[in-house]
């Protein structure tokens, strides 16, 4: 398969290539994994962990806690807080620190096709 990318932008458009080269579109890249990733990987060993134990280790996710509530299920309904505590962290990131960068990003190419036109 050929490369099919040429260097300059399309007649009145935008090269989008460039942009996804740019500086800031990299930052706003990096910024956005470099959340996501860790959060995945620490989720992931929280959940697997779970299945861990409740697979190899009944009888700790059967002990009780207090009256028919075990460590099981307590880690179980752990696991549905934990996903609505990492999406409302990602929000509140995404808010902060990607929401900026996409919002100059965006006016800009705002700008070049307004001046393209």
């Amino acid at each position: 398969m050929s490369d099919a990318r040429t260097d300059t932008a399309p007649p009145g458009g935008i090269d989008y290539i460039e942009v996804e080269e740019s500086p800031r579109f990299t930052e706003l890249k990096r910024k956005q994994r470099g959340f996501v990733f860790p959060m995945a990987v620490a989720f992931l060993v929280w959940y697997f962990a779970y299945v861990l134990l409740s697979s190899f280790a009944p009888e700790f996710m059967a002990q009780r806690v207090w009256g028919d509530i075990t460590v099981g299920l307590v880690f179980g309904l752990g696991q549905f807080v934990t996903t609505f505590a990492i999406t409302m962290t990602y929000v509140w990131y995404a808010n902060r620190k990607l929401d900026p960068i996409a919002e100059e990003i965006r006016e800009d190419l705002e700008a070049r096709q307004e001046a393209s036109v």
